[in-house]
C-alpha cells in the first residue's frame, strides 16, 4: 500500500489521539500529560528516545535499515489559555483549548513515525521527530535546538519540515507553502511614560503622560508608513494601553504594549532601533521620562527554495495538483520553527483544516474559542510528513 493508504487506515487510532490530546490542553513548555500521551502512541516502535530537561519535548530518532542522511520532521503540542466554546470535541480543563491546532501536529507527527517504521527497511537514513512544547510564545524551538536536537541522530539534518493546520481561509485538505519568507517576525514592545500625577482641573501643574504616550501610538504607525519600504512591510499594532483610574484625575504613567511584525532580517533589525528612538524622542519632547522593553521573539520564518519547491512536487504526485497551491505573499502570524529554518533547509507547509461543512471564508480563525479543525486531515497529514522524510532521504542518497 502507499503510506497515504496506510495513513488512512490507522484514521480511527489518530482521531482517537487527536481527540485524548484536545481534551486535556496544557501550556507552555510543561506538558507531562501530552508527553505521556506521545510516549505511549511511540511505545511499540524501534525508536531512540530522549525527553528534554528544560521542558516536556521529546526527541525520537527512527534509524533507516541503509545508510544516508538525516531528516527532520516538527510537530508542536502545546495549546492555548483559551476557553473553548461549543463544538463536539471539547476541552475537559477551564480556560485551555487546542485553539491552534497543534494537538493535530502532534497526532500527525506521531502516525508518521508508525509509517515510516513500518518501512523502516526501505529507509536510507535517519528520521529525527522534534515534538515540541512552547510554541505559543515561551520558544520551545530554541530551546530544542539548545539541548540538541538537530544533532540528535550525530549529524545534522540536510532537510527539516512541519506542517500547521489552520481553521479557516484554506479549503479543507489543501496544502499551501512558498520559497522565502512564510511567517513574519514577532516582537514585542513595552512602553511606560512617567510623568507626575495631579488635578484634571490643572494639567500644567502636573506632566501628563497620555497625550505623549498616545502620540507615541500614532507615529508608530507613521513610521511605518514612512519610513519602511511597502514592499518589505511591517505591522504594528497596539493590543494593550492602560492609564490612570477616574476622569479628574491625571496618572503618573501610562503604559501600552504592541506586537511587531516583519518580513526580512533587515526591516526586523532597524524596526527595533527606529521604535525604541522615536518613543524615547517623544518622551524628551514632552519632559517626560520613558522605559521602552524591546523583545526580540521570533525571527522571520524563511523557508529554503528548494525544499519548498520539493514539497510542493511532492504534494502534486502523491495527491493531485488540486491539492497543492503557491501562497502569494507570506502569513502574517509568526513561528519558532524559525530557529530550526535558521540552522537547516526547510519548509515550513500550511494545510487547510476547515471543516467540510463549513465556508473556509467564513471560519473561525486559528486562536478562536471557536476555532474549529476536522479530523478528515489527519491521515493526510501523516502521510505527507511520512512522504516528505522517506523521498527526501531517498534524493539525498541517488
Amino acid at each position: 500500500m502507499s503510506l497515504r493508504e496506510s495513513a488512512a487506515d490507522m484514521r480511527d487510532e489518530l482521531v482517537r489521539l487527536r481527540h485524548a490530546l484536545h481534551r486535556q490542553p496544557e501550556l507552555g513548555l510543561d506538558l507531562p500529560r501530552t508527553q505521556e500521551k506521545v510516549l505511549t502512541a511511540l511505545s511499540d516502535l524501534p525508536l531512540e528516545v530522549r525527553l528534554g530537561e528544560r521542558l516536556s519535548s521529546v526527541t525520537a530518532v527512527l534509524r533507516g535499515a541503509r545508510p544516508g542522511p538525516t531528516v527532520l520532521l516538527r510537530g508542536d503540542m502545546d495549546a492555548l489559555p483559551v476557553a473553548e466554546r461549543g463544538g463536539e470535541v471539547v476541552s475537559q480543563v477551564d480556560g485551555r483549548m487546542h485553539a491552534c491546532g497543534h494537538d493535530l501536529h502532534t497526532t500527525m507527527l506521531a502516525g508518521a513515525a508508525h509509517l515510516l517504521a513500518a518501512g523502516r527497511d526501505r529507509l536510507a537514513g535517519n528520521v529525527i521527530f522534534m515534538f515540541q512544547p512552547g510554541e505559543e510564545g515561551p520558544g520551545g524551538a530554541k530551546i530544542m535546538i539548545d539541548e540538541g536536537v538537530l544533532d540528535a541522530a550525530g549529524e545534522r539534518p540536510v532537510a527539516a519540515y512541519a506542517l500547521h493546520v489552520i481553521s479557516s481561509v484554506l479549503p479543507q485538505g489543501m496544502f499551501v507553502t512558498r520559497g522565502g519568507p512564510m511567517m513574519a517576525a514577532a516582537d514585542r514592545l513595552v512602553v511606560t511614560v512617567r510623568g507626575a500625577g495631579g488635578h484634571g482641573s490643572t494639567p500644567h501643574l502636573a506632566k501628563d503622560p497620555i497625550p505623549a504616550a498616545c502620540e507615541m501610538v500614532t507615529a508608530l504607525q507613521a513610521m511605518v508608513t514612512r519610513g519602511f519600504d511597502v514592499f518589505d512591510p511591517v505591522v504594528v499594532t497596539v493590543g494593550s494601553f492602560h492609564a490612570g483610574t477616574v476622569d479628574n484625575v491625571i496618572p503618573d504613567e501610562a503604559r501600552f504594549e504592541a506586537t511587531i511584525r516583519s518580513f526580512s532580517a533587515t526591516s526586523h533589525a532597524l524596526v527595533q532601533e527606529r521604535a525604541v528612538a522615536l518613543v524615547r524622542g517623544i518622551a524628551a519632547a514632552h519632559g517626560l521620562d520613558v522605559d521602552a522593553d524591546y523583545t526580540v521573539n521570533y525571527p522571520v520564518t524563511v523557508n529554503d527554495g528548494a525544499e519548498a519547491d520539493f514539497v510542493g512536487g511532492v504534494v502534486r504526485e502523491a495527491y493531485g495538483e488540486e491539492r497543492f497551491v503557491t501562497a502569494p505573499q507570506p502569513f502574517t502570524g509568526s513561528e519558532d520553527f524559525s530557529f530550526v529554518c535558521d540552522q537547516v533547509p526547510s519548509a515550513f507547509v500550511a494545510l487547510g483544516a476547515c471543516p467540510a461543512d463549513t465556508d473556509p471564508a467564513k471560519a473561525a480563525y486559528n486562536h478562536s474559542a471557536e476555532a474549529r479543525f476536522d479530523d478528515a486531515v489527519l491521515p493526510d497529514g501523516a502521510a505527507l510528513y511520512a512522504e516528505l522524510a522517506t523521498r527526501r532521504l531517498g534524493l539525498a542518497a541517488s
